[in-house]
């Protein structure tokens, strides 16, 4: 593969998450979107690594770094998710009037 043609299934990935976390009105399918957001920049940032100077480590520990943001990331949004579910009795985002009680 090429650097263009990562670069474009990158942007493919990026293009499909912004529009699943803003069309979508579930909290899991919002940060499912949020995921394949930072699944085409790992894909960018990796590309970017295997096509320019190999044995640099800045690639891989970007990779890496946006690894443990996606987890942590994923942890914490279902961690609301279920605080959200069990106050409100709200799957959806358009459920919820407010946040404030």
């Amino acid at each position: 593969m090429t650097l263009a043609t990562l670069l474009l299934l990158a942007a493919a990935l990026i293009g499909i998450g912004i529009y699943g976390a803003l069309s979508q009105q579930s909290f899991v399918m919002l940060m499912m979107g949020l995921e394949l957001i930072l699944n085409g920049v790992m894909l960018a940032a990796v590309a970017f690594w295997a096509f320019s100077g190999a044995g640099a480590p800045e690639g891989q520990l970007l990779t890496i770094i946006v690894m443990a943001v996606m987890a942590i990331e994923m942890a914490m949004g279902f961690a609301l998710v279920v605080a959200v579910f069990r106050g409100k009795q709200a799957d959806m985002t358009e459920s919820l009037t407010g946040l404030k009680y």
